[in-house]
């Protein structure tokens, strides 16, 4: 009675530390995965992407979010999945694109490229 008492103790806590070495060594049991906001057209008007470069970790979200002097969207160079030709007219008008891959992602807005409205998607 005495050793089947012992014997479930000793396996309890031997699966709680296999557990918390599983947690440990995997980072946790969800890892949360990030949303960068991207502005498109700056709070003082000029013809950019605010911020025009961002950094992310594979699995995260760039939320592009219409500002000012619309109309814009976003075209990624050689990443048609990834890109929003159609115009975004209205002010807090978004849309939201996940980076599964690492890598470095250069995009642009159609209308007003030529402006220098280019920007940058840096995935890790």
């Amino acid at each position: 009675m005495v050793f089947a008492s012992l014997s479930r103790v000793w396996y309890q806590t031997l699966g709680a530390f296999l557990v918390f070495g599983f947690v440990l060594g995997t980072g946790g049991l969800s890892a949360n995965a990030a949303t960068v906001e991207v502005k498109l057209g700056t709070d003082s008007g000029m013809l950019a992407f605010e911020p025009s470069t961002v950094t992310i970790k594979a699995g995260d979200t760039v939320k592009f979010i219409n500002n000012k002097l619309a109309p814009h969207n976003a075209v990624f160079d050689g990443h048609e999945e990834l890109s929003h030709s159609d115009l975004a007219f209205a002010p807090g008008e978004s849309w939201e694109e996940t980076f599964s891959t690492p890598g470095t992602y250069d995009y642009w807005c159609e209308p007003h490229r030529g402006a220098g409205m280019v920007g940058k998607v840096i995935v890790e």
